[in-house]
C-alpha cells in the first residue's frame, strides 16, 4: 500500500491531527483509530457501540489516549502502511540516527472453525469458533528498532466511559527488562472495566551491552479523572518492546505473554487477513483500492451477529466547528442492499449470509403488528438508541456537541422498505433462496407498505424538521413493491396482493415523473414541496433500475448536478454534494463538506450512461481518479470532504466505500467492453 510523509505536527490545529491522518485496526469487534504519529486516539471498548476508553481525537485533553512516539525534540520523517494483504498498520519513524517501526494489531488465528450461532434461523451466522474469548481482547503494539537507534516515549492514559469515569492505576512492576518472567506491568480499573498492560522485551538477536529497560511512572494529566502511566525508552538495531492491552485477568503471573507468543499472533494474524482476501473474486482495474476497502468492510463487520456498522467513530465533524455531529456505530436498513451485493458479487458468501441472517432475524423480532420496520439497529439487534450530549467533551477542534446514540432512529424513512427489498432480492438471485418464512415476513412489510406509501418522511438525509414527499423516498418505495413482485414470479411464491402492488408501484412511477421532475428546470428535484431544489440523490434511479441512465429526463438531471454551485449545480472539484444546504431548510443547520458516497454514485450512473454514449466513460474515469485522489493515504475514505480537500465526518464509512467497489466494479466491466447487466 501507499505511504505518505508525515510531521507529528499534533500541535497544529489546537492539538488535532486532520482526520485524514489516522489508520485503523480491527477485530470485528471493535476498531481503533492510530494516528501518523503513533498515537491510539480512538477506540471503543470491547464493542463498537461500548463507550470509548481512549477519544482524544474528540478531546485532546480529556478524551485518553495510548501514544508510542520518538522522545520530544527528535525530528523524524513519518510512514504509514498496511502490511501487505492485511489489517495489521505500520507506522515508520525515520531519523538518519535510526528507524523504528511501530506495528498494530489485534490478533486473530490463522484458521477460523466456523459454529452456527442462530441454529433456529435459516440463514445460520456462522461465528468463529477458535478465537479464544480472552484473545478477542487484546490491543497489541510492538516497537523494533530496525537500524541504528531510538529514543521512544511511551504514555497510556486510558479515560473510561466517554472520560466521564475515573479509574484506579496500579503500577505492579516499575521496571521491566527482558525475560523478567512476569509481562502484567499495570492495571487501570474503573467501575465496570478492569484492563491491564503488559510488556513483553527481546533483547536483540545480535549481541549487545545493554538489553531494552522500560522503566514507568504514574502521572496525572490535568482534565483527566485518573492517572496514566509514562515511560522512555532506548531501542537498537535488531531490539523490539511489545505492549499489550487487554482485559485483567486479576492474576500477577498468570498468562505470561512471550516475544515469541506474539511472534507467533502476528504471523497468524497476518495469515488471517491474507486468506480472507484471497477469497475476493474482483479482478478489475483499481485493484488495490478496491481491495482495501473490502478489508475495510470486513473489519465493520461485527462477528458475533453479522451486523455492519456504518462507521466506527461517533460524532466526528461534518463542518470542523459545526453541529453536524452523528454517532455512526450502528446497523442502517438502508445499507442493506449495498452491502449484500457487493459482498456476494466479491465471494464473499459467509459475509453476505452472516449479514442477511442478522436482517432476517429482526424481520423476525421487530416486524410491528402493522408490518412496520425500524430503519436501524444496534449491532446486538436491539432498536432502543437513545441519543446523548456528552457536553464535557470539547469535540473535534471545538465542534460541539458531541453526541452519542442516534435520534434518526425514531425517524420515519421509508425509503428503507425499497432498500431491504432490493437486498433480499439480490441475495436469493446471487446467494441462497430465501425461505417461506422470510417471504411471509416480506408480504406482510409490502402490505404495510401500502398503507404509508402515500405520506411524506424524512429519507435518506434524515432531515430534523418538516417530513416531505422525497423523491428519492419515493423512488425506493417503487423498489420494494418491484423486487416483491420480482421474487414473486421468481419463485412462484403465493402473492394474494399482487394486483395492488402492482398497481402501487405504477402509481408511484407516475407520480414521480410527474409531481418529481420540474420542466422549467429540466432535472428532478428534492421532494414534491421543495421543487427547486436539487437533491444528488436521484443519482441512486439507474443503478436501481428505476430509470435508463440514458432517459434524458435522467440526464439533464445529471448534467445539471455536474455543474459547480455557484451555477445552480452541485459538483465541486470534481466532489459532489448532497443539496445546497445554505438554502435548505433541514433542520440541522450549519455546512458540510461533499459527499464521498454521492460522488461514487455519479461515477456509476455515468458509466452506465456510456453504454449508450461512449463520452460519458471518459468522464466516469477522471471523476474516479479524481475521487481516489482525495482518499488519505491508506485509501480509506470518511463521509465528506471539505472544501480544503480535508476529509470530514466518521471514518471510515461503511457507504463511501460499498459505493466505490461498485462503482469500480461497474467502470473496470465498462472500460472492458462489457455491458452492465440488470436484475
Amino acid at each position: 500500500m501507499s505511504v505518505v510523509d508525515g510531521g507529528r505536527g499534533r500541535e497544529d490545529s489546537r492539538g488535532y491531527l486532520p482526520i485524514e491522518n489516522y489508520g485503523m485496526i480491527g477485530n470485528m469487534r471493535t476498531c481503533a483509530l492510530v494516528s501518523m504519529d503513533g498515537s491510539v486516539d480512538f477506540m471503543c471498548w470491547p464493542n463498537f457501540d461500548s463507550p470509548s476508553i481512549f477519544c482524544r481525537l474528540l478531546d485532546k485533553d480529556k478524551g485518553g489516549f495510548f501514544s508510542l512516539s520518538p522522545s520530544p525534540g527528535l525530528s523524524c520523517t513519518t510512514k504509514q502502511q498496511y502490511l501487505p494483504s492485511s489489517a495489521i498498520l505500520q507506522t515508520r519513524y525515520i531519523h538518519e540516527d535510526g528507524v523504528v517501526d511501530v506495528v498494530d494489531f489485534f490478533p486473530r488465528p490463522k484458521n477460523t472453525t466456523i459454529l452456527s450461532s442462530q441454529s433456529n434461523s435459516h440463514y445460520a451466522y456462522r461465528e468463529a469458533r477458535n478465537v479464544p474469548e480472552e484473545l478477542k481482547k487484546w490491543l497489541v503494539r510492538r516497537v523494533e528498532c530496525i537500524r541504528g537507534s531510538m529514543s521512544l516515549e511511551v504514555e497510556v492514559f486510558p479515560a473510561f466511559d466517554y472520560a466521564r469515569e475515573g479509574h484506579e492505576t496500579v503500577l505492579l512492576e516499575a521496571e521491566r527488562r527482558a525475560d523478567d518472567g512476569i509481562s502484567k506491568t499495570v492495571t487501570f480499573h474503573s467501575k465496570d472495566e478492569k484492563l491491564q498492560l503488559d510488556v513483553a522485551i527481546c533483547g536483540g538477536r545480535i549481541p549487545s551491552s545493554t538489553s531494552p529497560v522500560v522503566t514507568f511512572k504514574k502521572e496525572k494529566r490535568d482534565g483527566m479523572k485518573g492517572e496514566g502511566v509514562h515511560a522512555s525508552i532506548k531501542l537498537q538495531e535488531g531490539q523490539y518492546v511489545s505492549f499489550i492491552l487487554r482485559q485483567d485477568i486479576e492474576n500477577h503471573v498468570a498468562n505470561v505473554i512471550t516475544p515469541e507468543i506474539l511472534d507467533n499472533q502476528q504471523h497468524d494474524t497476518q495469515m488471517f487477513w491474507s486468506k480472507w482476501l484471497s477469497k475476493s473474486k474482483y479482478r478489475g482495474g483499481w485493484r488495490e483500492v478496491v481491495l482495501r476497502s473490502l478489508l475495510i468492510l470486513k473489519m465493520l463487520t461485527y462477528e458475533p451477529t453479522g451486523a455492519i456498522v456504518a462507521a466506527p467513530t461517533f460524532s466526528i465533524p461534518e463542518a470542523v466547528g459545526g453541529a453536524r455531529n452523528w454517532d455512526y456505530r450502528f446497523s442502517w436498513v438502508r445499507d442493506s442492499s449495498f452491502t449484500i451485493y457487493i459482498l456476494l458479487r466479491m465471494g464473499f458468501s459467509d459475509e453476505a449470509d452472516a449479514y442477511m441472517a442478522f436482517i432476517d432475524e429482526r424481520l423476525r423480532e421487530t416486524l410491528g403488528s402493522d408490518g412496520g420496520l425500524p430503519i436501524m439497529f444496534t449491532i446486538h439487534g436491539e432498536t432502543d438508541i437513545p441519543e446523548l450530549e456528552l457536553d464535557h467533551l470539547d469535540g473535534y477542534k471545538g465542534s460541539k456537541p458531541v453526541r452519542i446514540g442516534n435520534g434518526a432512529a425514531f425517524h420515519k424513512q421509508f425509503d428503507i422498505y425499497g432498500e431491504l427489498m432490493d437486498g433480499i432480492y439480490l441475495y436469493n438471485k446471487y446467494g441462497k433462496p430465501v425461505s417461506w418464512d422470510t417471504w411471509t415476513r416480506v408480504r406482510k412489510m409490502l402490505d404495510y407498505v401500502l398503507t404509508i406509501m402515500d405520506e411524506p418522511d424524512m429519507s435518506i438525509w434524515e432531515v430534523r424538521n418538516n417530513k416531505q414527499h422525497f423523491v428519492y423516498s419515493k423512488i425506493m418505495l417503487w423498489v420494494a413493491f418491484d423486487r416483491g413482485l420480482r421474487l414473486a414470479d421468481k419463485r412462484c411464491f403465493p402473492c394474494p396482493n399482487r394486483a395492488r402492488w402492482l398497481e402501487a408501484r405504477d402509481s408511484i412511477y407516475e407520480k414521480v415523473m410527474e409531481k418529481g421532475y420540474n420542466q422549467e428546470m429540466d432535472c428532478f428535484v428534492q421532494s414534491y414541496e421543495n421543487r427547486t431544489m436539487l437533491d444528488s440523490s436521484i443519482l441512486i434511479a439507474p443503478l436501481v433500475f428505476f430509470i435508463a441512465p440514458n432517459d434524458p429526463r435522467f440526464i439533464k438531471t445529471v448534467e445539471r448536478i455536474l455543474l459547480s454551485p455557484d451555477k445552480g449545480g452541485l459538483t465541486s472539484a470534481g466532489l459532489v454534494y448532497r443539496y445546497d444546504t445554505s438554502v435548505s431548510d433541514d433542520g440541522v443547520g450549519g455546512a458540510e463538506g461533499a459527499f464521498s458516497m454521492c460522488t461514487f454514485w455519479l461515477v456509476e450512473a455515468l458509466t452506465r450512461a456510456s453504454i449508450y454514449d461512449s463520452t460519458y466513460l471518459v468522464k466516469a474515469v477522471n471523476l474516479f481518479e479524481n475521487m481516489l485522489s482525495f482518499s488519505n493515504h491508506l485509501s480509506m475514505f470518511s463521509e465528506e470532504i471539505a472544501r480544503s480537500g480535508e476529509q470530514l465526518g466518521n471514518t471510515p464509512q461503511a457507504f463511501s466505500h460499498l459505493a466505490l467497489v461498485s462503482a469500480a466494479f461497474n467502470l473496470s466491466r465498462a472500460t472492458d467492453g462489457a455491458r452492465t447487466t440488470g436484475h
